[in-house]
């Protein structure tokens, strides 16, 4: 492992000190948000546009393509990414600043159609809540006729994305679409997950745990703090099943993804309190059989965030996982 530090970024950081207030709900500061660019006559590299997924639950998509599959009639259809944002299950929006860069990194660098979940947050509305509006949103691509969909995407080739919680979403909603006990969802075909950097963590403390309690990004209170937030009313202590992926030998679901074919990429960086997290999961479902491949180097968590020169590693990783995986 290199010995490289890395910088932290400065900036106003939500997760150090969580305001909590009445009725079960937190402060959240105002942040940018990126409209959709849906212009035809703009120069940008990817277009993006927003649909409604349940307006009761205000929950929606964000879709994004490269612009050249639409200026070229290119009549190829694109592998899909559903995507899941980080933010601990309690801040930021499928259209925050960061995560809309990021997508649209996604899209232009590795040709596929990105739908980004704007979900429920905690502790307004705690887990199981975001798996819910994962699968709501799987269930959409699944019948809509939106002209996008149908045009340019590969239903067949669907893979489910998420970066630290959204990573732990990624993980949840595809349990949930292996189990042989849930419906169908074809045309859609999964053929994998991707867990950038995932937040998984338990009552027992791993190495990079303790040796990183004080990071200056994610601390180890924050870590706790937000999972006092996100898991359900009354959970006793984090050795939950949506917050520890050991627990009672993992979930009995794995095995419908290794009967499924599934394959899953799973990266880490060195500076990140997650990292031994995220190791012992990637060997843990290895394990058990499944197809899995493995993504760790330097860096601190959701470093590609902050500095986006550093998502070419990540994306180079994405695209031999989907070439290695898809139809």
């Amino acid at each position: 492992m290199s010995s490289q530090k890395f910088v932290r970024p400065i900036f106003d950081n939500p997760f150090f000190n969580i305001e909590e207030l009445p009725n079960d709900t937190i402060k959240r500061k105002p942040e940018p948000l990126i409209p959709a660019n849906s212009d035809p006559n703009d120069t940008s590299l990817v277009i993006s546009k927003d649909v409604d997924l349940d307006i009761n639950k205000k929950t929606w998509l964000r879709i994004y393509i490269p612009r050249r599959i639409i200026a070229n009639h290119d009549d190829d259809k694109l592998p899909v990414i559903f995507y899941y944002h980080g933010g601990g299950f309690v801040f930021f929006h499928a259209n925050s600043y960061g995560w809309d860069l990021f997508c649209q990194g996604l899209a232009e660098k590795l040709g596929v159609m990105v739908i980004a979940l704007e979900y429920r947050l905690a502790p307004e509305n705690r887990l199981p809540a975001a798996y819910d509006d994962a699968i709501d949103g799987l269930n959409w691509i699944k019948s809509t006729q939106d002209e996008w969909i149908r045009n340019y995407s590969d239903l067949s080739n669907v893979y489910l994305f998420g970066s630290s919680s959204g990573g732990n979403m990624a993980y949840h909603a595809g349990l949930r679409v292996a189990s042989s006990s849930y419906k169908e969802l074809e045309p859609v075909k999964i053929k994998g997950l991707i867990l950038h950097q995932p937040y998984f963590s338990g009552k027992n403390r791993t190495e990079s745990e303790e040796k990183l309690k004080d990071d200056q990004l994610l601390p180890l209170h924050a870590i706790d703090k937000i999972f006092d937030l996100s898991l359900p009313k009354g959970t006793l202590d984090h050795d939950h099943e949506y917050s520890n992926p050991f627990l009672n030998g993992g979930s009995k679901h794995l095995d419908d993804m290794v009967t499924r074919g599934w394959g899953i990429l799973v990266t880490g960086v060195s500076e990140d309190p997650l990292v031994d997290g995220a190791r012992n999961f990637a060997n843990f479902v290895e394990e058990k059989g499944i197809k899995t491949f493995k993504l760790f180097g330097d860096g601190y968590h959701v470093v590609e965030l902050f500095e986006p020169s550093m998502a070419a590693v990540l994306f180079d990783a994405t695209r031999d996982f989907i070439s290695a995986t898809k139809n």
